[in-house]
């Protein structure tokens, strides 16, 4: 019977990630930050989250997810100044807690990163054919608009993006964050625009009742502002990505908490000031739409902003692909690397210094399901893989402290062990928090990860299979 929680060392993560290139600094990472959180969370999610779940008060619900994210960004941060590996939660849960534990982190984050990058493609399909083919008279007839479960065949635009996306990435880390650190900043500077022009537009009647009683569920009424919050959650799952690249950071004991906190000061700012102009400018309940930003400009009859701002979601969803798919691809590499997936996927292209197979499978699943599964349902699945990894992480700050044969002379969690408990905690509630169908969803996909696990993984598992 082998150990299923035996742990792994860090310098064997060390020795086999000394493959990879180390080209970003601290001002790649807050782009590849920015690029994951400020995507389809700012420019699809404030909308659907505001009519159906807290109001005008989705800006709180935003508020309250980067904060607790925030925290458990310094958890990650500490991770990566510590253990500067590819494979972010599942690398640190392997050394921490043991294989298993490690394991069924990355399964629910492979989950999450494949997910998210198709949801974005299919919000930038929203965006791109509803705006962009429109403006220029070009209809896509329907089945090439959307999958099956919709009434289409494929949703030709999403996929389309999947495969540009899967080009610069399969190019290496070099074009990525030149792609990312100029488009960035359009992103940003465009969102800015929006919010400084629509409060000129802003009806305070709009902002009564701020949170509506319907929302004011249990527990202790704020049950529509958590729900909220869980929902849009996936957003920052940009943490896990920017911890993922730490094999590939300058320095990453610094870098990595500069990239991380610099992409939470920005994302509360932005979030919090678009979902309060966007619930001034509209009555909440008329905000159920992919494109509420493109909308609402609509209706003020700002026609030429309208196709600004389709340009800033097309760009932001964009670099929020780029960065979803840097940390699933690295963490499919991950788990080829240590046996638990076929070593194939573990193996670096010597040209580009980049894991080629494994960036290949995570176009064609991702590829698959931007086609033909539709925005709302891959939505719904993504959230409680990413608040499980941030419950798991924060609370390894603990055991990652009292572990004598790793040393950290970079950043630290303050507060300790107080933050990391409390950011576990949080992480715990807003899980519990998320609709049933989502939980029940993610508990059958561990399932057959953990039958994965015992059926290939533990077989082939260099851990494992190590003579001491």
């Amino acid at each position: 019977m082998k150990d299923i929680f035996k742990k792994e060392s860090i310098a064997t993560y060390l020795k086999a990630d000394a493959r990879l290139s180390k080209t970003l600094r601290a001002r790649d990472l807050v782009a590849l930050g920015i690029g994951a959180v400020i995507g389809t969370g700012i420019f699809i999610l404030p909308g659907h989250e505001a009519a159906l779940h807290a109001g005008p008060a989705v800006a709180v619900a935003f508020l309250l997810a980067a904060l607790v994210s925030g925290i458990v960004g310094m958890a990650y941060a500490e991770f990566s100044s510590a253990m500067p590996v590819a494979g972010s939660a599942y690398s640190f849960g392997s050394v921490v807690y043991g294989e298993i534990v490690g394991w069924i982190l990355g399964w629910a984050l492979i989950l999450e990163y494949f997910l998210a990058v198709s949801a974005e493609a299919t919000g930038f399909a929203a965006y791109f054919n509803n705006n962009i083919l429109h403006a220029v008279g070009l209809n896509l007839p329907r089945a090439l608009q959307a999958g099956p479960m919709e009434g289409g065949v494929i949703n030709l635009s999403a996929t389309l993006i999947v495969l540009i996306v899967a080009f610069i990435i399969v190019h290496g880390t070099t074009l990525s964050k030149r792609v990312e650190n100029v488009a960035v900043v359009i992103k940003v500077a465009i969102i800015i625009l929006f919010i400084v022009v629509g409060v000129f537009y802003i009806k305070s009647a709009n902002y009564v009742p701020f949170y509506p009683q319907k929302f004011r569920t249990s527990p202790w009424g704020l049950g529509g502002i958590s729900t909220a919050a869980a929902t849009v959650f996936f957003a920052f799952i940009g943490f896990d990505a920017l911890a993922a690249n730490s094999a590939e950071t300058i320095e990453p004991e610094k870098n990595v908490v500069r990239g991380i906190l610099g992409t939470v000061v920005v994302s509360v700012i932005l979030y919090v000031a678009f979902s309060l102009v966007l619930t001034g400018i509209v009555n909440y309940r008329q905000l159920n739409v992919d494109d509420p930003a493109a909308y609402a400009l609509q209706l003020i009859h700002l026609n030429t902003w309208n196709k600004l701002i389709t340009i800033g979601a097309l760009i932001g969803i964009f670099t929020s692909m780029i960065t979803m798919f840097f940390g699933g691809s690295r963490l499919v590499y991950a788990l080829g690397r240590d046996g638990l997936l076929p070593a194939r996927m573990g193996e670096i292209s010597f040209k580009r210094a980049v894991p080629k197979n494994a960036i290949i499978v995570a176009t064609v699943v991702q590829a698959f399901f931007a086609g033909l599964v539709p925005l709302t349902e891959l939505a719904s699945l993504i959230n409680a893989g990413t608040l499980l990894a941030f419950a798991f992480i924060s609370f390894g700050v603990i055991p990652l402290r009292r572990r004598t044969d790793i040393e950290n002379h970079g950043f630290k969690m303050p507060l300790y062990p107080f933050l990391p408990i409390l950011a576990g905690v949080a992480s715990i509630y807003f899980i519990i928090m998320l609709p049933n169908v989502t939980k029940i969803s993610v508990g059958l996909w561990l399932l057959v990860g953990v039958g994965v696990y015992f059926g290939y993984g533990l077989r082939h598992s260099k851990l494992q299979n190590r003579t001491e």
